[in-house]
């Protein structure tokens, strides 16, 4: 190979244009999901605290802003719900008219292009915060996964278009599978939150859905941060029992994770730019001790090059009209 003063590699870099020629990654609205959060009444929306920017949103004000989305041209996004009454078994998760699939009817019936996403865990609407049913402070895996499966039935009939279960259970896909092919939903797909990291990155979600766990932790189910080759088992498993594509969460903490994940298994892979990255671009921007807007496409394009095809971020608005500015 040549050598320097031959070879030059800063040639490619002088010229604007030639950078975008050879530019090996391209961020684009297609890589887009969008999370959005719907609460019940009407005319509400209540910036989260710790999540500026970003609401709780009745099912009216969701419509327009899944209107606004679309206009966008950001393709999907995904649902999370927190139900008026929260009980032991998280009932409000598979109530038909549980807060997400009103939502859900609303959406498909005022938007027709918009792919919707829903969430599957229980942990929204357990007045513990848990992801599951509860024996005295144990999460019960087998039991969780029947309501899951509830959950899952209760939203596919509303019309959402991918089912995407968050809550760690062993076995889980693999049931949810099972129950939407023998309702006649084959052509729905699964997108699995195979990797779940008990991450601290979470903090500002749970006040978005106010969901944190009454005592304890999360870590018997979500994954050790420390731990890399359990993450291609999880994935793994997750594939064998039918899932169409895999997610890891988080993200910016985890790029090794979504490219050994996607390098291993050739997946559609998903990657979750969650609330506590977010909230630390969002908060360093207001002190201007960053760049906000760079800052915000720089991890993006970080987390596509390390492997993902679809990224759910709350800058999805942020970056679409980024990219409509400069394009």
């Amino acid at each position: 190979m040549a050598n320097f003063p031959t070879k030059r590699l800063r040639r490619l870099r002088y010229n604007p244009t030639v950078r975008d020629l050879v530019r090996e990654t391209i961020l684009t609205k297609n890589d887009l999901i969008y999370p959005l959060f719907v609460v019940p009444g009407e005319k509400i929306k209540n910036e989260i605290r710790s999540m500026p920017g970003v609401f709780q949103m009745s099912i009216d004000i969701l419509v327009e802003e899944c209107k606004e989305v679309e206009k966008l041209s950001i393709p999907a996004i995904i649902l999370f719900g927190i139900p008026d009454h929260k009980d032991e078994v998280g009932s409000g998760a598979y109530d038909p008219n549980g807060i997400i699939q009103q939502a859900v009817r609303a959406i498909k019936k005022a938007v027709k292009k918009l792919l919707v996403i829903t969430d599957v865990c229980l942990c929204e609407y357990t007045s513990h915060g848990h992801c599951g049913v509860l024996n005295g402070e144990k999460i019960l895996n087998d039991e969780t996964v029947e309501l899951l499966v509830k959950e899952s039935i209760s939203h596919a009939e509303a019309g959402a278009d991918i089912i995407a279960p968050s809550d760690m259970m062993d076995g889980r896909i693999g049931a949810i599978r099972k129950a939407l092919d023998e309702k006649g939903f084959i052509e729905i797909p699964i997108l699995s939150y195979a990797v779940k990291y008990s991450s601290s990155f979470y903090g500002p979600f749970r006040d978005a859905v106010e969901s944190a766990p009454a005592f304890g932790d999360r870590r018997s189910h979500q994954m050790d941060i420390a731990n890399g080759s359990e993450a291609l088992r999880e994935a793994e498993s997750d594939i064998e029992e039918g899932a169409d594509i895999i997610m890891v969460k988080p993200a910016g903490a985890y790029l090794d994770i979504i490219w050994r994940v996607k390098e291993k298994f050739g997946m559609p892979t998903a990657a979750y730019q969650v609330s506590g990255e977010y909230a630390m671009i969002k908060a360093a921007g207001r002190n201007n001790w960053i760049d906000e807007e760079s800052v915000m496409i720089e991890s993006l394009t970080a987390i596509k090059r390390a492997g993902a095809d679809m990224i759910l971020t709350y800058f999805a608005k942020d970056i679409a009209k980024y990219l409509d500015k400069y394009k």
